[in-house]
């Protein structure tokens, strides 16, 4: 059996004839007669199944000689919700090379952090998904290299090594293979809305999800915690827009992202939307982690289909996700700094800002520091200097890929940090979704969705003790 032709992949042809925005990012499916990969949503004529090829990534359908479809636009949709709930090998490798791991470090360097070889990453993830790191990444930087080209106004030579490319005929033949077209022609053919007005005016994104997202409980969280100098909720409820700085792998970034309220009730945005976003970045090259990290803190590529029909399904909690559907369990833009402040309080965190953080070079409006690094809060007394030693040392690692149940004993083994700290952490900063802190009596029949859950009875104010997630 190869790769594509999956049990269920009948159930997967009725969601391309249907048009099921619900699998967008889930699976890819391609037209053997056309030459063309799609996403399920796409809305060109449904082919025949007899010619429809089935693929658990787009590394997979490009690696199998299609190339991305122009009407749907297969690269810009919501990640698979998959590498979001799973723990194993497979998807801390996915969070990993989302974070752009491997075009910092290699293949190589993705297994260290893995604690595999490079063989067996190798072997596991073609078995799975039909495309090893090495394609997977490269089917990245194809989209970010798409990005770049339709929303700023680098040179096309510049956005080849800025995407993470090795040379500009690797550039180039990678653009010509996924997009049927090269790099001039591909900036020729952006849609008006995409372009960028100005030189420095900063990259313009939508930030694809899936289904309902329940946007304004998620910036009235960002506003009750932001931390002055670090970050700022500004303007009316509905048409707030979150900002803050980032320290990325190359630079740093300012990165603006707009609630979109839509018509639903409740603050929910319709069904296959997008939240609107611009980055300003020091080094185009962090483009990927920047994007990965803001998805992440939004929860945009949460399933919420399958998390409103088993909660929806408890009696206690169905009017709760009637009232929300959507609702997202928000990340964090940076587990570390998160974890700090998950330690510290606001009212502290601001205080460290101000004693530890780095000033930007260039202030924008009320963001003026980045948040300070763990080494520069080593030498504080107490729990903070020994997360921060911790952190900084390597004796805890809280990045995309790490095992979540080493990282919690790891956290649960520092001074100060008790079960329900480490239960923040675990719900944001590893984006666990399925975290129930310690005294909340949540049944089992919420899992694997108890963050969710949780997140919807602390909206209600139903019990201090949910609080513990915020």
């Amino acid at each position: 059996m190869t790769h594509e032709d999956t049990p269920d992949k009948d159930t997967r042809y009725e969601a391309v004839r249907s048009r099921d925005a619900r699998f967008d990012g889930a699976f890819f499916f391609a037209v053997a007669t056309t030459g063309v990969y799609c996403r399920p949503s796409c809305p060109a004529v449904t082919p025949k199944r007899r010619n429809v090829r089935f693929f658990a990534t787009a590394a997979a359908a490009q690696g199998s000689g299609f190339r991305a479809c122009r009407r749907c636009r297969p690269d810009a949709g919501p990640g698979s919700p998959d590498w979001n709930v799973r723990a194993d090998v497979v998807g801390r490798a996915m969070r990993l090379i989302g974070d752009g791991v491997v075009d910092r470090e290699g293949v190589a360097g993705l297994a260290a952090r893995l604690g595999y070889s490079a063989r067996q990453v190798q072997r596991q993830l073609t078995a799975e998904l039909g495309a090893g790191p090495v394609a997977l990444a490269r089917a990245q930087r194809a989209h970010t290299a798409r990005v770049l080209l339709q929303t700023t106004r680098m040179p096309v030579t510049e956005i080849a090594f800025a995407s993470g490319f090795a040379s500009v005929r690797q550039f180039n033949d990678t653009v010509r293979a996924v997009y049927a077209a090269n790099p001039t022609e591909l900036r020729a053919a952006a849609p008006r809305t995409g372009r960028t007005a100005a030189p420095g005016a900063g990259i313009e994104l939508r930030l694809a999800h899936r289904g309902p997202c329940h946007t304004r409980a998620v910036f009235d969280l960002l506003a009750r915690e932001a931390v002055a100098g670090v970050e700022e909720v500004s303007g009316p409820a509905g048409g707030r827009t979150y900002r803050r700085t980032l320290r990325l792998p190359y630079g740093t970034g300012i990165a603006a992202v707009e609630e979109r309220t839509g018509s639903a009730p409740g603050g929910a945005v319709r069904p296959g939307g997008w939240l609107d976003a611009r980055l300003r970045l020091t080094d185009p090259r962090d483009l990927t982690t920047a994007v990965q990290r803001l998805r992440r803190l939004f929860d945009l590529d949460a399933d919420p289909y399958a998390v409103d029909e088993r909660l929806g399904a408890d009696p206690r909690l169905a009017p709760l996700v009637a009232a929300r559907p959507g609702l997202r369990a928000p990340g964090a833009a940076d587990p570390e700094e998160y974890a700090l402040r998950a330690l510290t309080g606001r009212a502290e965190a601001e205080r460290l800002v101000h004693v530890h953080g780095k000033a930007l070079d260039a202030p924008s409006g009320t963001l003026t520091h980045l948040f300070p690094e763990p080494a520069a809060l080593a030498g504080c007394p107490g729990p903070v200097g020994a997360l921060a030693t911790a952190l900084a040392d390597g004796a805890v690692h809280l990045d995309a890929g790490v095992d979540r149940d080493d990282a919690q004993a790891a956290l649960l083994a520092l001074p100060g940090l008790d079960a329900a700290v480490v239960a923040r952490i675990r719900a944001r900063a590893l984006g666990d979704p399925d975290v129930a802190p310690p005294g909340a009596g949540v049944p089992d029949s919420w899992r694997p969705w108890r963050t969710y859950a949780l997140h919807h009875l602390r909206i209600a104010g139903e019990s201090e003790e949910h609080r513990v997630l915020d």
